[in-house]
């Protein structure tokens, strides 16, 4: 029978859990991911340890600047390069809204089943300046809220990524002991088991980081070739979008849709044709086929498990939830398998 001071003492603890997990939790994603990339890269942070005299605050000092320019400039490089684009696209526009075509493109009106609708939109459109503008005008306001919303989005996740950056300086300098604690919480929770189920987590987080980027690298590298061959404006600039989107599952296409967009409307069509077809069964190949075999090879898990827990986690818990679906789909099954191991041993040692 619980007395009182043990239930003071339990409501004492459950009311510091529950409390320190109201004050992190507009934080966790942060601390998350900034646990993640500390995992992922603590090989090379304990190579940088030595060469620098084994002192953990300039360690944890040059490889949070490491950290920081590896985010930062190619993030820097995309939004000036954008801004320079946009206001290059506006002043190309500027005069064919001004004085508009009254007859749309011919590949646009050949289009299957809405080309002659579209046509004839173009056409109204083009010929009465004051339906365009009533036209313009209903989506003024959808306008402003999604240029608003995009703006306060860009802000929280710089914020974000400066408060990953912060929080992975500290778990650079404080690595060592953190991970002592929690081998000796795994060891008091499970033994061996739970020693076992801590090494699978790290080695999980390493494969799925390792797929992701890896993934984008030779995304953004297949990107970049074919956006050379068919001759789109700033292939490099568009490689880079292509690295930072290969994350989101409809973010290439994006790029790549666009840029054949692109092609069509200066009459490349043959081009944009080639862009498209290459876009789907290249580009997007590759993060179909090379990210599931990277994480699988390296995590050593099925095929089927690292593309449930990638899409199922993403869905679930966001962009960190990549990390923590595989992970947790891995530990689950580590746990099944324990479980089965132990059932099998029984029936064995059973007279």
């Amino acid at each position: 029978m619980i007395n009182t001071g043990q239930l003071a003492r339990i409501t004492l603890v459950t009311f510091l859990i529950v409390g320190g997990f109201l004050v992190l939790e507009p934080f966790m994603t942060a601390i998350l991911f900034a646990a993640v990339i500390c995992v992922s890269t603590w090989s090379f942070y304990q190579g940088l340890w030595v060469r620098l005299g084994r002192r953990d605050m300039l360690a944890a000092a040059v490889m949070t600047l490491l950290l920081l320019v590896a985010l930062i400039v190619p993030m820097a490089y995309l939004a000036a390069n954008l801004a320079d684009s946009a206001t290059a696209l506006f002043e190309h526009l500027r005069p064919k809204f001004e004085h508009p075509n009254p007859f749309a493109p011919e590949w646009l009106r050949n289009l299957p089943l809405i080309g002659e609708s579209l046509g004839s939109f173009w056409q109204r459109m083009a010929t009465s300046q004051g339906e365009f503008v009533r036209w313009l005008s209903q989506y003024k306001d959808p306008a402003r809220e999604l240029a608003l919303r995009g703006a306060q989005g860009v802000g929280a996740g710089l914020m974000q990524l400066i408060l990953v950056v912060v929080v992975a300086f500290f778990f650079y300098r404080d690595g060592a002991k953190l991970s002592e604690n929690l081998v000796i919480v795994a060891r008091k929770l499970g033994d061996d088991l739970g020693i076992k189920m801590l090494d699978l987590s790290g080695g999980t987080v390493k494969a799925v980081m390792l797929g992701i980027f890896g993934t984008a690298v030779a995304q953004s590298v297949v990107a970049w070739l074919g956006f050379m061959i068919a001759g789109a404006p700033a292939p490099l600039l568009l490689a880079t979008a292509t690295f930072f989107l290969s994350m989101i599952p409809v973010g290439p296409p994006l790029i790549w849709g666009g840029a054949a967009l692109w092609l069509f409307n200066q009459g490349e069509i043959g081009w944009a044709i080639f862009l498209i077809v290459y876009g789907v069964f290249a580009i997007s190949s590759v993060d179909n086929i090379v990210k599931p075999i990277l994480i699988s090879h390296s995590a050593k898990l099925p095929l089927l498990l690292i593309i449930l827990g990638i899409l199922g986690g993403a869905i679930a818990f966001g962009l960190i939830g990549i990390f923590l679906g595989p992970t947790l789909l891995a530990l689950g099954l580590k746990l099944i398998q324990h479980w089965i191991a132990a059932q099998q041993q029984k029936i064995v040692e059973a007279p």
